[in-house]
């Protein structure tokens, strides 16, 4: 029987996901919000179920890095989403399951992975090549990560070690490749698509 491990920040919906899981024959062996800090105690899971959203942005890896301890990683996509598809393909999932699809798709998806195979859902083909056109370079999304946090520009400057004059230039990029009006529509258009 495959052992899964649920990670979703929503209680009522991490239920939800373990209640389905479980009546297709999937063992839940634990239900997390966030990633396990440290090496969890026993076995493992074959498979974490996860939802995307939880991963950290700008391709940083979770906590607990499933392959490092043997387990394959399912992420739970959002539609029209393509930065959270690019950080769940960043953290090494091998598995991407449409948050839309049905439930006989995400059981086959948790078989496959736990059986060492990959798993990419049919509606999200379009998703994958907008991750792979994501436009903004690291150091950008660092400025308008920090941007979005309502950081001034001299704060941004001196958290990343840059002048200010280069911080405003990165924004203007920023704002010219993702076709916004201003830096607030810049965020906007990054949140929206997941890239921060």
């Amino acid at each position: 029987m495959v052992r899964v491990t649920v990670v979703y920040e929503a209680h009522l919906l991490r239920a939800a996901l373990v209640e389905l899981l479980e009546s297709g024959g999937i063992r839940v062996v634990s239900s997390l919000p966030h990633w396990p800090q440290g090496v969890a105690e026993g076995a493992p899971p074959d498979v974490y179920v996860v939802d995307a959203e939880c991963l950290a942005p700008a391709g940083a890896a979770p906590a607990a890095c499933p392959a490092a301890e043997g387990s394959a990683l399912l992420a739970l996509i959002p539609a029209q989403r393509p930065g959270v598809l690019r950080r769940a393909h960043a953290a090494g999932a091998t598995g991407f399951v449409d948050k839309n699809g049905s439930k006989g798709r995400l059981l086959e998806a948790v078989r496959r992975v736990a059986e060492g195979g990959r798993f990419i859902d049919d509606t999200l083909a379009a998703e994958f090549l907008e991750a792979a056109e994501m436009p903004l370079t690291r150091r950008e999304l660092s400025v308008l990560a920090l941007a979005a946090k309502g950081e001034p520009v001299a704060e941004i400057a001196a958290t990343l070690y840059l002048s200010k004059g280069t911080v405003r230039n990165y924004m203007a990029s920023v704002i010219r490749k993702v076709g916004a009006r201003n830096r607030v529509d810049a965020i906007r258009i990054a949140q929206g698509a997941g890239w921060t």
